[in-house]
């Protein structure tokens, strides 16, 4: 059987890296984001869906999505926010799915299978994970870590100003892993809520 665990926190928060460390412990982790990349390349379902909702303009010359001008599009409130998920979630919920059931099915067995994305509790993953995980850091932690990663600050605090607050994403989680920019302590954090999940896993095994 599979745990499947819903990896969350707000934009720049260390999420990625928390993956990286689960994946390096034995999960299986299926990103968002990189299931979104591929959703939003030409002839596929998001960029269909994008270029019929926002127009051609949020494309490059060649093309492709260029993330930047949808951004400015998709992330000027919150309600525009809510727009751009209610249009693209489904389609990466059902890619998703895809992705779980393929690796279930190529490695039959005791598992847990982690889902990282960052508006993950806005569209209502809370009832389709066994356990949510968030990822928390202070919103000068994660302006450092948006620019350190290219991003503009006008930008990233846009987004967070977008996203559920994070009190509100806290209170639905049932592990939280504190991130203060520490890698050595993250990944410390990391593997003590591994351990909790293991069991989890272990008990949710003995219960079939």
């Amino acid at each position: 059987m599979s745990l499947r665990v819903g990896l969350t926190g707000g934009i720049a928060s260390g999420k990625s890296t928390v993956g990286r460390f689960l994946a390096r412990f034995g999960c299986f982790v299926v990103d968002a984001d990189t299931l979104v990349a591929s959703l939003y390349r030409p002839g596929q379902p998001g960029h269909v869906a994008l270029v019929e909702r926002y127009g051609v303009e949020i494309l490059t010359p060649d093309g492709l999505v260029d993330r930047r001008r949808l951004a400015d599009r998709a992330f000027r409130d919150e309600a525009s926010a809510a727009e751009l998920n209610a249009l693209i979630h489904p389609l990466v919920v059902e890619e998703e799915g895809r992705v779980i059931a393929s690796e279930e099915a190529r490695a039959p067995g005791d598992r847990i299978v982690v889902v990282e994305a960052t508006l993950l509790l806005e569209a209502g993953g809370k009832l389709r994970y066994d356990r949510i995980v968030v990822v928390d850091a202070d919103e000068k932690s994660q302006i450092a870590h948006g620019i350190r990663r290219g991003m503009e600050e006008s930008d990233i605090r846009r987004r967070i100003a977008n996203q559920m607050p994070a009190e509100e994403r806290l209170a639905q989680a049932d592990y939280v892993i504190v991130n203060r920019g520490d890698v050595p302590t993250l990944e410390r954090e990391t593997r003590r809520v591994y351990d909790l999940l293991k069991e989890d896993l272990r008990r949710s095994a003995a219960a079939k």
